[in-house]
This record gives C-alpha cells, sequence and structure tokens, in this order.
C-alpha cells in the first residue's frame, strides 16, 4: 500500500462514512488493544513487555521475554489500569529482579551472568541424539553446517552467523547425493537446534550481553525519569481516589532514587548533573543532556504546584512538600518578558516558578485563593485554585498584561519531605550492610 502511494500517489476518490460507523470501529478497536493488554499481566502484576511470535504450520506460539522496565512504563502511561492494579503494580516492582538496592532505583532488565566464550556454541550430544547428519557429514569431512572438535563436540560452523546461513548449507548439502534424503528430513529438527543454541529470536542487543552504557546491570536513568513521571501522571489521576495517597507516596519512592537526592559518593558523580546511567561496577557515567532532563521538566512543574489542563494554568498541592518551601524571606532578581530587570521579595513558606517568563509564587495560607497583579498596578483575586482561560492564555502568549501571580494554598501540604525518605533508605542500606 506504501509504494503504491509514493508511485502513483493518492487517489481523488472520497467516500462518506457515517461518524457513527467509525466510533463503533474505534470502540471496538480499544477493546481489541485492552483485551491484549490484560492478556500480558503476569502472575507477580507485572506486565510482559515484548512477545515472540513463532508461525509454524497453521499454528501461532507465543514465547514471553523477561521482564523489562519499559513495559511497566507503557502500561502504567495507558491509562488503563486502575489505582489498585497500578499500586500492586509499583510495589511487585520493588519486590523484582528490577530493583537495584544499592542505588534505590531501577534497571532495565534482569541482571544476568553471561555464557563464557568456550561455553557459547555447543552442541551437546543429547540435542543431536535423534540426528544422524552431524555424523554423516564429520565422517566425509564436510564442515560446511557443523564442525567436531578434538573432544568430539559439535559445534555450528564458525561462518553460520544466522538462521539464513543455517538454510543455504542445507540447501547446498541438499544438492549432494550422500547428504540430500538426510538434509532434507532433518532441516527442520536443526533449525530448531541452531535457535535453541543461540537464541537469537530473544537477543535484545546490547542491554543483554555489555556491561556499561545501558548494560546489565545498569540503571539507564531515562526510563526511570519515564517511570517517575508515569507514576506522577496515575497518581494525578487518581488524586481524589482513596490509593491516592499511597501512589503518591510510591512515586517519591522512585524519585528519591534520582541523582540530586544522593551523595556524591552513593550516586558516583555530582549529583545535580543529568548522567546517562549508573553501571553496576561504578559511577554515573555520560553526563549531558540526556533524555531523562525533558521528563524531570515535567515531574518537576508538579511537584511546585503547576498543572496545566484544558488550556489553563493550575495549582494543586498534591506533590508538594513543606522542604520545598523558603524558611526565610529572600529577595530574588529576574528579567520580565521586556527583558527588564525586577526584584521580587519572597514571603517565608513560599516558592517561586515561572511560566513563560511571569513569577508564580506559591504559598502556604489559610484558604485557597489567586492575587493577580498586573503590569498597570492593578490587582484581581480569584477564589479557588485556577486561573480563568483569559488570564492563561495571557501569561503563555508572554504579552506581559500579568506581571505576578500569587497564588495562597490552603495550608495542608505534608510535613514528610523526600529527604526525609531518602535519608530512611540510607539507614535501611546501612543496616543492611552491618
Amino acid at each position: 500500500y506504501r509504494w503504491k502511494v509514493y508511485e502513483n500517489g493518492f487517489s481523488e476518490t472520497f467516500t462518506c462514512l457515517p461518524a457513527g460507523e467509525l466510533r463503533s470501529f474505534l470502540l471496538l478497536s480499544q477493546q481489541y488493544v485492552e483485551q491484549s493488554l490484560r492478556a500480558n499481566r503476569r502472575s507477580d502484576s507485572l506486565y510482559h513487555s515484548y512477545n515472540l511470535l513463532r508461525l509454524q504450520d497453521d499454528e501461532a506460539h507465543i514465547d514471553r521475554l523477561y521482564e523489562m522496565l519499559e513495559g511497566q512504563v507503557a502500561i502504567l502511561s495507558s491509562g488503563m489500569l486502575s489505582a489498585r492494579e497500578s499500586l500492586d503494580l509499583l510495589r511487585s516492582l520493588r519486590r523484582s529482579a528490577l530493583y537495584r538496592s544499592d542505588q534505590h532505583s531501577y534497571i532495565l532488565y534482569p541482571d544476568k551472568s553471561l555464557t563464557g566464550f568456550l561455553e557459547k556454541n555447543c552442541i551437546f550430544p543429547e540435542d543431536i541424539s535423534t540426528l544422524q547428519l552431524p555424523a554423516l557429514l564429520a565422517e566425509h569431512g564436510e564442515s560446511s553446517l557443523f564442525i567436531r572438535d578434538l573432544n568430539g563436540q559439535f559445534h555450528f560452523s564458525g561462518g553460520i552467523r544466522n538462521e539464513r546461513d543455517v538454510r543455504r548449507a542445507l540447501d547446498a548439502l541438499q544438492t549432494q547425493p550422500a547428504f540430500a534424503s538426510l538434509a532434507q528430513a532433518e532441516s527442520q529438527a536443526i533449525l530448531d537446534l541452531f535457535e535453541r543454541v543461540f537464541h537469537h529470536a530473544g537477543f535484545t542487543g546490547r542491554s543483554g550481553s555489555f556491561f556499561a552504557y545501558e548494560g546489565l546491570g545498569s540503571i539507564y536513568w531515562h526510563m526511570v525519569a519515564k517511570l517517575l513521571l508515569a507514576v506522577q501522571e496515575t497518581a494525578q489521576r487518581f488524586e481524589q481516589h482513596p490509593l491516592g495517597l499511597e501512589l503518591r507516596a510510591a512515586y517519591e519512592e522512585i524519585r528519591a532514587g534520582m541523582g540530586y537526592h544522593k551523595s556524591p559518593a552513593e550516586y558516583g558523580a555530582f549529583p545535580t548533573d543529568p548522567y546517562s546511567h549508573n553501571p553496576r561496577h561504578i559511577g554515573a557515567r555520560q553526563p549531558g543532556m540526556t533524555g531523562a532532563v525533558k521528563e524531570e521538566i515535567l515531574t518537576r512543574h508538579a511537584e511546585t504546584g503547576l498543572v496545566f489542563a484544558d488550556g489553563k494554568l493550575k495549582f494543586s498541592p498534591f506533590f508538594l512538600t513543606r522542604s520545598e518551601l523558603l524558611n526565610e524571606t529572600r529577595s530574588f532578581f529576574y528579567l520580565d518578558v521586556m527583558g527588564e530587570q525586577q526584584t521580587l521579595t519572597l514571603p517565608a513558606f513560599s516558592l517561586l516558578c515561572f511560566v513563560c517568563q511571569t513569577p508564580i509564587v506559591i504559598q502556604l495560607g489559610q484558604r485557597d485563593e489567586i492575587l493577580l497583579r498586573y503590569a498597570d498596578e492593578t490587582t484581581c483575586i480569584l477564589p479557588g485554585r485556577e486561573l480563568d482561560e483569559e488570564s492563561s492564555r495571557s501569561i503563555f502568549a508572554r504579552d506581559g498584561r500579568i506581571r505576578q501571580v500569587l497564588v495562597t494554598l490552603r495550608d495542608s501540604v505534608r510535613k514528610e519531605s523526600i529527604e526525609t525518605r531518602t535519608f530512611n533508605h540510607r539507614l535501611l542500606n546501612l543496616l543492611r550492610w552491618l
């Protein structure tokens, strides 16, 4: 279809389709997608991330790969799971082989011991006990498919790289009268043997065969940041649910494992710099603007109380912790949307953030309200926790009409901070070590 479009373009023929019919199709598709996702739920509440499809004759077979962090992020981000299902997944994730307790964080795939070089490409007697072709080839000195070493053990020949090479070797043997019948009769069995020896279908690249970068035992911070964002979005979705606070606590546990909550000795680098990964055997590596930065920016908005929804700017203390607030009054210098330097006095128990260069001061108080300070020195007080659409659009457009926003949130911010959780994590690790 794609090549026809490339070569001939789209036809100019249009067909009207009733909206109801399209809607029904989408609803049906959604049911199939969700059924497929739920079929991948494991007994431990995690989800299978990748499946291998094997088509043989008139049958289709599904093989499962090991658990993967990205699959858990994907199912959380889908929005399909209930609050209970999400929480069960996160608790199971903490108990799984993906958790690295020394860094209080998660690796991409379970760690494993690699096969030694001399143990690779070994075909054991029980593997070929029902095959006659390997021995016959060895007797005739034919080594295009198998070789037999000095100890009598069989191996696939060094020139065999993949299944296509095996098929070519078998096709060539079928042209030789001495091997033709056995090569044809045992062809599928030998192809199956090749897959059992090398497991090519389940090869996941460097993550399953290297020891650094995103390799074995490595924490890949970009994926952890994606997990952080997925859990935050899930907790926001269930903010009013009875399990909402537990989901928020799960978010804080993941946040406590991120770099800037650690000491340089624990992280292996300067904690506030973004790094690509932490290999198992050494500290953080590959500094720079890694992919994790964008998720950190998105999650940080909610942690400061900012929420963008329905084209409006809203405010919520759901992820705000008291330790984020200033302990005393401070002055802050900044450049406004006109490029002019301004001075802002910040009261105690407040924080400052910016949206499109407009300063947003968030403080604790007796009630929820928003004070708008305009460039013409007038003010306006809005009850509640959200701006109207017009004021939000003015800030997003950077038109300079609104000079400052002072948000007061009713003082219900929890006192337990991420720093407290980080300290508890370090204390727990110390006790384990002792």
